[in-house]
């Protein structure tokens, strides 16, 4: 099986108003790529917040007492920690250099996935308002002009618990279940698996997250071709839900 990664060159900085599709499309023109049925287009989320007016304009926050607090716990800004609390639905950890909040999407994550890379200087983009919503609007629109069944996932750079470093993660989906619940296949023994689930979006995530990079890549689109569960984890009312453990089964917040 061969997995292929294409990175879309030529994007550029985007701007509020600005159309995600076209861009898109235009770079696909440029490098002389079409879309094919099964393509996943994997999209950073800084740029679609920054396409959607998502922006925080730090300059303009008060931080509250909370924020100072903590800011002088992490040796961050209070005006950015103000943001991170806003974003949040809980706090629910401060370290030394560091604050895990659960978002008001219901991701646990650090800084509430505030992002202050590839901004102008005082300004930062939170997560997508419904990052959902805006990976189903990217792949309609990309399906109407290609007639190609595809998927669209939105991706976020995060820290993993007991692991160090960040890679991609999916925040958003549309086309594809971001969940492959295994159960009941057999393994190369011809044992029945019991409880096996992949992370599938994240995987791909991360597998995108290669090309796009986290510097001056500029490489926010990445295409991957040739991933061979696409047609069994087809589902245009996909949402990143599946992918999200539910408070309860939280063992560290208990």
């Amino acid at each position: 099986m061969t997995l292929e990664l294409i990175g879309l060159e030529g994007i550029p900085l985007v701007k509020k108003g600005d159309n995600i599709t076209k861009l898109i499309l235009k770079a696909l023109e440029e490098q002389n790529i079409e879309l094919e049925d099964s393509d996943i287009l994997l999209i950073a989320e800084t740029m679609v917040s920054k396409a959607e007016g998502n922006i925080i304009n730090l300059g303009d926050i008060l931080p509250s007492d909370d924020a100072i607090i903590i800011a002088k716990k992490t040796q961050k800004d209070s005006k950015l920690v103000e943001a991170i609390i806003q974003e949040s639905r809980e706090v629910v950890a401060v370290g030394p250099d560091f604050i895990i909040t659960e978002t008001k999407d219901g991701f646990v994550c650090a800084n509430s996935g505030i992002d202050e890379s590839n901004v102008d200087e005082g300004l930062a983009t939170p997560m997508p308002k419904n990052a959902d919503k805006s990976a189903r609007d990217l792949r309609e629109a990309l399906e109407d002009v290609t007639g190609k069944e595809l998927a669209v996932i939105i991706t976020d750079t995060q820290g993993r618990a007991f692991r160090v470093g960040a890679i991609g993660t999916a925040i958003g989906c549309s086309g594809i279940n971001p969940l492959w619940k295994r159960k009941g296949e057999k393994d190369l023994y011809g044992r029945e698996l019991k409880s096996s689930e992949i992370a599938t979006a994240d995987e791909l995530a991360a597998a995108a997250s290669l090309i796009q990079g986290q510097a001056d890549e500029g490489l926010p689109v990445v295409i991957v071709r040739g991933f061979t569960g696409f047609n069994l984890l087809r589902n245009k009312d996909s949402n990143i839900n599946p992918l999200l453990l539910p408070k309860q089964y939280d063992v560290f917040r208990k």
